[in-house]
């Protein structure tokens, strides 16, 4: 019993080492191949025609909906809670209570960003503030500033993909399986779309960088589902 305890122990010690080394390296590697702004928006621009000959080029309506000060205000703080609170919160309360749940969520998050540093670099794009589409900037405006020496290690032109909005349908589809009451797993599944709005409405995300977020966290999800089974592939009976 008391060798269980120990183990267990342990792992509850070395689960946030090792996710905390994960995003470490991956924000590292994101700020080292962080692209040239010039590219980065004209990758923007050729966004914004795509959104507009789809007619889905919504970002700047949407912003102007909801431009009340308290709403922004919230908005922008779901913005920055959705990575640095949300996430590692969630992550933290399923490896309490649901450690199956706790392990895709995770394998997932760990896969997906390995899976997005390179499209960082090699596709950088400018978010809709830092543009010439009239977008504010909400969250410099109401919360903390997202330029100058206060973010220093941050890349702003890596909006493709959007890993806040991947992340949130993550977290909402993880909570759904996990929660047993109805009310719960509909409050849940809200996350992801409310998260969506949020990038959208406080200027840091086009609806193509929210479409490559799930699509990215997808195939995050598919690589850590198929990985271990690739290296540790079950035995194969022989029947004689």
């Amino acid at each position: 019993m008391s060798r269980a305890i120990t183990s267990n122990s342990r792992r509850l010690h070395y689960e946030p080492a090792f996710f905390l080394a994960a995003y470490l390296l991956y924000i590292g590697a994101r700020w080292v191949f962080a692209g040239d702004p010039a590219v980065a928006r004209d990758h923007a621009a050729w966004i914004v025609e795509l959104e507009r000959s789809l007619g889905v080029a919504v970002e700047a309506t949407v912003q102007r909906a909801l431009d009340a000060p308290a709403v922004a205000w919230l908005l922008s703080t779901i913005y920055l809670a959705a990575q640095l609170v949300v996430l590692p919160g969630v992550l933290f309360a399923l490896h309490r209570w649901a450690r199956p749940v706790y392990r895709r969520l995770r394998t997932t998050v760990i896969a997906t960003w390995m899976i997005a540093v390179p499209i960082h670099g090699l596709l950088p794009v400018a978010p809709p503030r830092l543009t010439d589409l009239g977008i504010a900037d909400t969250v410099s405006t109401h919360l903390v500033p997202l330029s100058g020496h206060s973010t220093i290690f941050y890349n702003a032109y890596a909006a493709v993909p959007s890993l806040h909005v991947g992340f949130a349908f993550a977290i909402s589809v993880a909570l759904a399986s996990a929660l047993r009451p109805r009310w719960a797993k509909a409050l849940a599944l809200l996350w992801g779309p409310l998260v969506t709005l949020a990038v959208v409405a406080t200027g840091n995300h086009y609806l193509f960088d929210a479409a490559a977020g799930l699509a990215v966290t997808a195939a995050g999800f598919a690589a850590g589902v198929a990985l271990p089974r690739i290296m540790h592939p079950r035995p194969v009976l022989v029947a004689t």
